[in-house]
Order: structure tokens, then C-alpha cells, then sequence
């Protein structure tokens, strides 16, 4: 039986192209995505493309930060394997925050700074949500030996952009996010590794680094 993979942010992006490079090799696509109704028939054609290749899927249009909705979306993973099958790849590809500068030197009124919902909204959704869907998938055993997360980085995690203070400052916890996964998989029970993707660094490469991550996948 072939194992699957779960897409966080699987209808646009980095996101779709390695969702569909996953259904490509094989793998059963879980794909989480959030559409609205004039952007909901890209994500349907994107899930009929990976059916196209000869897997099964099942996608679900939910809020990703959502604790009630990763759980809800857990529990039908859960009842969706079948015997002997796990979510070999989580891919975690959620671009969703706030451009605004962190302080408002020049309006008096302050009206342009970002604001605290708006901050820790951006490093709940890009940053920490990475944690709640782990914590959920390895409590199910949804993934169990030679499992692979993969996130999406970019160079804004060191680097200084106008009004970018929010996205980086996710970024950054992100990174630090994944070694510490890495760390306590690898230490505690299996064989497990968190791989950041460096989105930022490279469009045209994105096909190489995701075929180092398939051919780890397929030796393990």
C-alpha cells in the first residue's frame, strides 16, 4: 500500500508543485488548504491532477491554525489510512501574515505599525502551526518511522525588508521550530528528520532539493 503525504497550504505554490511532485512518486495526497469560493476551483483542479496520476486524496478547506479544525482533520486522517500505511511527509507551505512595519516612526497617529492580533497572528499561522500539526500526527501515530516534515523558509528569517518584521520574525521561528522536532524525534523514539526548504533562495532549484528529500524518503 503506499503511504501518504500531508499538505499544509496545498493549493497554491510550493504547496501545489510538491504536492504534485509527491502524487508524481506515488505517495496518497492529504492536501489542507483555506479558499474561498472564487479560489476553490483551483484547489479542485489541483486534486484532480494528483487523482489523475493514479493516487488517492482527500482535501480539506480549513483554517490550518485553527486547534478544532487540525483536529478535526486529523481524526479523519486517522480513520482514512488503512492497516499498515502512515503520513510519510507532512509538508508544512503556509504564506499567511501581516506586511506592516513593526513601529510607525513617521504617522503621529501610529495607524501603519502592526498591531498585536496582526503579529501574533502572522507567527501563529507561519510559524507555530507547524507544532500543532506535529504534536497531532505523532499522537495519532499518523507517523511513525523514517517520517519526513518538510518546511518552507526563505532568506527573510535573517535578512532586514521594509515591513517585513512579522514574516521574518516567523520565519525565524520556523527554523527553530524544525531543529527542535529533529532533535526530539531523532533522540526520543524513531528515526525521524524536520528539513527546512529555503523557499527564498531558489525558485528554479525547488525540483533538485525536493528530489534529495523523495530519494531520503525512498532509502529509508
Amino acid at each position: 500500500m503506499a503511504d501518504w503525504a500531508l499538505i499544509l497550504g496545498a493549493s497554491s505554490g510550493f504547496g501545489e508543485a510538491i504536492g504534485l511532485e509527491l502524487a508524481s512518486k506515488g505517495f496518497n495526497i492529504f492536501g489542507v488548504h483555506l479558499d474561498r469560493k472564487a479560489t476553490l476551483p483551483n484547489a479542485e483542479r489541483i486534486e484532480k491532477e494528483m487523482q489523475d496520476k493514479g493516487v488517492k486524496t482527500k482535501f480539506f478547506n480549513v483554517n490550518a491554525a485553527d486547534p478544532e479544525k487540525i483536529a478535526d482533520v486529523l481524526d479523519t486522517i486517522k480513520g482514512t489510512i488503512g492497516s499498515g500505511e502512515q503520513v510519510r511527509v507532512m509538508l508544512h507551505s503556509i504564506a499567511f501574515g501581516t506586511l506592516k512595519p513593526l513601529v510607525d516612526v513617521a504617522n503621529p497617529e501610529k495607524q501603519d505599525q502592526i498591531s498585536k492580533p496582526q503579529l501574533d497572528m502572522t507567527v501563529d499561522v507561519m510559524a507555530n502551526s507547524l507544532i500543532y500539526w506535529a504534536q497531532g500526527v505523532i499522537a495519532r501515530d499518523l507517523m511513525r518511522e523514517h517520517g519526513r516534515i518538510y518546511a518552507m523558509t526563505s532568506s527573510g528569517g535573517t535578512r532586514v525588508w521594509p515591513k517585513y518584521g512579522a514574516v521574518s520574525a516567523a520565519k525565524a521561528a520556523l527554523e527553530s521550530h524544525c531543529r527542535q522536532l529533529a532533535l526530539v524525534r531523532v533522540v526520543i523514539v524513531h528515526h525521524f528528520l524536520g528539513i527546512l526548504i529555503g523557499g527564498g533562495h531558489f525558485l528554479d532549484g525547488s525540483t533538485h532539493l525536493l528530489s534529495i528529500g523523495l530519494e531520503i524518503v525512498a532509502r529509508d
